[in-house]
């Protein structure tokens, strides 16, 4: 390989809620949902069993919250979460 010259990297659309180093890209909603799944990593870390709880209703500014969270089912399933709508 010449100099200079990058390597390809395997990536996914999960990479978003998953990769643990480099950067990311992520828009303010994404950000939102990569916040319970980080917070129960560092709690299960810590020894601690605690639950997370993401509540909207129709309409709202965040409406597109629980839509998003939906879409990672991989990665909750991961780390134990279930996601309810009302």
């Amino acid at each position: 390989m010449p100099d200079g010259a990058s390597t390809l990297t395997s990536v996914s659309l999960d990479d978003k809620y998953t990769s643990t180093n480099g950067k990311i890209f992520l828009s303010g909603i994404q950000a939102l949902v990569r916040l319970p799944m980080i917070q129960h990593v560092r709690d299960k870390t810590a020894g601690l069993n605690t639950a997370g709880f993401i509540s909207g209703y129709r309409g709202s500014p965040l409406g597109g919250l629980m839509k998003t969270c939906g879409r990672p089912k991989r990665t909750w399933k991961r780390i134990t979460c279930s996601l309810y709508r009302a």
